[in-house]
């Protein structure tokens, strides 16, 4: 057989097997001290910062739970009592009303008599406790609705004073001036009026008779004192003008309705200085001689009360001090 020319074939090698070839043990010993190494260092660094580290956590922990220091405490004293507000006492007559226009209501014999009646009762416990201890009698007018009115009252009934009501009505001054709670003004109607009314009266009880806290406006309106009137003729109970306006229409309304009835001749205390107080006492006893009675009405001051309480033996030397309810008479 012919060769053929050119290169000859050489047959195909198998392919090499690829084998893992093992690093040296040197090479590995080294990797392992550098990787000891490195974990040392840590450990050496971590154990230097750890302290810093839980130092300030501590000192952030402590900070947050600090407890305020103790303060010393003192020794408290007795909180204050606190009094409620007081309503604006009467707002009195820029003129004495004229002597000649009070109405003769009836002679008496013996000592003159007199009826000294203490407004506005119900807001100054205090003052109205050192009132009850004088032992004179007085008469209180306690105000509807007040803080201690009812308790005041009760006392004083207990202790055999007279109680009447300080019953609050419009003066020409409102709304400037509020007359206080319980009021009665022109601009009710009649249901309004005499539902106002109703509870007042009931809100102190056993009371005698009513006075007029203010009234400048109502007492001259006729339409709202026949209803007033009305409904205290139906309980027996007496009126006393404290006569806070010279056109006051209540006692020719009283004498319409037939209840009995007497008004105010002196206020003792619109000046509160203790020798005004007591010179109006003495114009007190002088009109009682001239007529055979008088009314004063005076407030729980302090002053009012000194005056009354050092004055009373020459009070009783005079005159008679007597109940509102011996004074007044249909007129």
């Amino acid at each position: 057989m012919e060769k053929k020319k050119g290169r000859s074939i050489q047959p195909k090698k198998a392919p090499r097997k690829k084998t893992n070839k093992q690093e040296p043990l040197g090479l590995t010993l080294k990797k392992a001290v550098f990787g000891i190494f490195i974990l040392i260092n840590i450990v050496i660094v971590a154990a230097l910062i750890a302290p810093h580290i839980i130092k300030k956590e501590k000192k952030e922990v402590k900070i947050s739970v600090k407890t305020p220091a103790k303060k010393e405490v003192k020794e408290m004293s007795p909180p204050k009592l606190v009094l409620p507000k007081l309503p604006t006492f009467e707002i009195f007559p820029k003129e004495e009303i004229s002597k000649t226009s009070l109405p003769e209501i009836k002679q008496f014999k013996g000592l003159p008599k007199v009826a000294i009646i203490i407004d506005d009762i119900g807001y100054d416990k205090a003052v109205a406790e050192k009132l009850l201890n004088m032992g004179a009698n007085i008469t209180f007018s306690v105000f509807p609705y007040s803080p201690f009115g009812k308790s005041i009252a009760i006392e004083a009934q207990n202790r055999g004073y007279e109680v009447i009501l300080h019953l609050p009505m419009e003066p020409v001054e409102y709304p400037t001036v509020d007359p206080g709670e319980g009021a009665l003004f022109t601009s009710m109607s009649p249901n309004q009026l005499i539902t106002k009314l109703e509870d007042a009266l009931n809100s102190i009880p056993n009371i005698k008779g009513v006075n007029n806290h203010m009234g400048s406006k109502l007492t001259t309106n006729s339409t709202q004192l026949y209803q007033i009137f009305s409904v205290l003729k139906k309980r027996n109970l007496f009126f006393i003008d404290s006569k806070t306006s010279s056109e006051s229409i209540c006692q020719p309304s009283a004498r319409l309705l037939k209840i009995p009835f007497a008004q105010r001749d002196i206020f003792l205390d619109h000046n509160q200085e203790k020798s005004a107080v007591l010179n109006q006492i003495n114009n007190l006893i002088t009109i009682s001689t001239k007529k055979g009675y008088a009314v004063g009405i005076g407030h729980p001051h302090e002053t009012t009360y000194h005056a009354i309480l050092s004055m009373i033996t020459e009070i009783r030397n005079k005159v008679e001090l007597v109940e509102a309810s011996k004074i007044v008479a249909v007129p």
